[in-house]
């Protein structure tokens, strides 16, 4: 209550997010753990040991620890090579190259996964039949089944969370230190490594985090490439469990107990990516604005230049290429040449194909649904948090965020756990369950972006409307609301696009009628119909890619706007 003892605004937006909060996050979280470790009401650690020591879940344990060990160094190297060349060598058309080095995180992995099963399958893969075909051999080129085919494929879709980190220090880094090294002598290779790569550590690790956290929850590319030859991760196995279980309790018990896993494990990365970024061991910003000495490669300018370019045309090109390719084909299997090529596959999952259209539609009502509801739940509790004077103003904060650190698969079992029936409420294989683990998944995302922008709204603003007699309400709505139209709107398509293209979560709540456009490829892959799973994989490329074009330019117009106005 406020200080008069009132039950005021502050007050009841407080308690309305708190329970936004606790219904949509915090029961979740708390039904995974309790039905983990309570056992007919008692506390059972017995129970938990017996699930982790069974062969095949400790397998799959050990197989995600050990692909998300391989992944983050993977990526960490790759991604700080090229953070480098990009930002402190005189590669040429290096601007350019900086936005091509994003694309694939904008990519779903899971349709990368798909294109390279394509490619590099065994027998019936592009490349290993041309291969065979070239040198009169059996054995094929690489074999994608594989531990280092996951590695590998992950491996170009995840970099990108080092690349954006490293960049980023790199381009605010003091260069004195590196000049003082370049004047006593020092050579190129010896200044990057004994000085540059050691300042920029901490971010190093930061973005080498990140990848360890996603590939530990990563679903698409290990259940592509991985379950066909036994190869069984955390999140793979859960699915399997509910799925192949028909939602046994034994078998979601199970599956609780490997989620808190992966729950602990994001705990323990983003404590130690926290302590990281908050140590300020190495102080690499100067205090005044700098221009970071640009390395002149000479001879190796070229063969860097080429690699860079070979390096996207293999993992954003040629993949992309391959899924639309693939989906003009009459039947899979045939030459790609153009006789075997027809259009008839994307009218067909467009405009005839009920499972297809269904999935579309889904995909579109529920990310514009989530998106619209948590722009304006994120809007409301962000309020509460940036501008008003509440006691647990914290609490709210954490419950927020805590989604953004918990894998999709375990929001989804938590969902489930709570909307199948246990609260009076059963909405398990419809619609609305994957529409109530949206919001939740993307809470975070609405958060940041409101609370970005409310910073920006100063509290005079709101003092002179309530000095001219202004409500709070009305001081909301005719001043909060359309300062932070934008931070809202940007917080919409941040939900939207990912929710769009998402299939970790959902691929565990879908019921017969409700598969989205993620869940239709990977399900329309596992029943042989290659053809029409990459046509419609090229229909998702196609929205995402005009999704984030759309964004770029609104966010473009907006920033002339704001410089014509200033």
């Amino acid at each position: 209550m406020n200080r008069t003892g009132k039950f005021g605004i502050a007050e009841l937006l407080f308690v309305l997010s708190l329970l936004i909060l606790i219904v949509i996050v915090a029961l979740p979280v708390l039904l995974i753990f309790w039905t983990s470790f309570v056992v007919d009401g008692h506390f059972n650690l017995s129970a938990v040991v017996e699930v982790l020591t069974k062969p095949d879940t400790f397998e799959a344990l050990k197989m995600s620890l050990l692909l998300a060990a391989c992944v983050t160094v993977t990526c960490t190297a790759v991604g700080t090579l090229f953070a480098w060349l990009v930002t402190r060598t005189d590669m040429p058309f290096k601007e350019t190259m900086k936005v091509l080095f994003t694309i694939p995180f904008m990519l779903p992995a899971f349709i990368g996964a798909l294109a390279w099963k394509m490619l590099l399958s065994p027998r019936a893969g592009y490349i290993n039949q041309f291969w065979m075909a070239l040198f009169g051999t059996r054995t094929p080129l690489f074999n994608i089944y594989s531990f280092w085919g996951i590695v590998i494929i992950e491996t170009m879709y995840l970099f990108p969370f080092v690349f954006i980190q490293v960049s980023g220090a790199l381009e605010r880094m003091d260069p004195t230190l590196e000049e003082s090294a370049r004047i006593a002598g020092a050579g190129l290779f010896t200044i990057t490594r004994k000085i540059t790569i050691p300042l920029i550590l901490p971010a190093v690790v930061s973005g080498a985090l990140l990848v360890c956290l996603y590939s530990l929850a990563h679903f698409g590319t290990p259940a592509i490439l991985g379950t066909e030859v036994g190869i069984y991760t955390i999140p793979t196995k859960i699915y399997e469990l509910i799925h192949q279980s028909a939602g046994s309790f034994t078998a979601i018990r199970a599956a609780t107990v490997m989620s808190v896993i992966l729950v602990l494990s994001a705990a323990v990365i983003l404590y130690t990516q926290n302590r990281v970024v908050k140590s300020g061991r190495f102080q690499i910003i100067a205090g005044k604005s700098v221009r970071p000495t640009v390395l002149k490669l000479r001879g190796l300018r070229t063969p860097l230049f080429i690699l860079c370019i070979v390096y996207l045309l293999v993992t954003v090109v040629m993949p992309t290429v391959t899924i639309f390719l693939v989906g003009l084909l009459k039947t899979y299997g045939l030459p790609l040449q153009l006789g075997n090529m027809t259009f008839e596959n994307f009218y067909y999952v467009l405009f005839k194909w009920k499972l297809t259209k269904d999935a579309i539609f889904n995909s579109l009502y529920l990310s514009l649904g989530a998106a619209l509801v948590t722009m304006v739940a994120g809007g409301i509790i962000s309020y509460v948090l940036v501008k008003m004077k509440v006691r647990g103003k914290w609490f709210l904060e954490f419950l927020g965020m805590l989604p953004f650190s918990l894998p999709g698969t375990v929001i989804a079992l938590g969902v489930i756990l709570t909307w199948s029936g246990r609260f009076g409420i059963n909405i398990y294989n419809t619609g609305w369950i994957i529409f109530v683990a949206y919001i939740a998944r993307y809470m975070a995302f609405s958060l940041k972006s409101n609370s970005a922008a409310l910073e920006q709204v100063h509290d005079s603003l709101v003092e002179a409307s309530r000095a001219s007699g202004a409500t709070p309400w009305q001081s909301l709505r005719d001043v909060v609301i359309p300062l932070i139209r934008p931070g809202m709107i940007a917080a919409f398509f941040l939900i939207f696009l990912p929710a769009l293209r998402e299939l970790t979560t959902s691929v565990l709540l879908y019921g017969p009628t409700t598969r989205t456009i993620g869940v239709a490829i990977y399900t329309l892959n596992e029943d042989g119909e290659t053809v029409y799973a990459c046509a419609l994989a090229g229909v998702a490329l196609l929205l995402i890619v005009g999704g984030e074009i759309l964004i770029k330019r609104f966010f473009e117009k907006k920033k002339r706007l704001d410089n014509g106005g200033a």
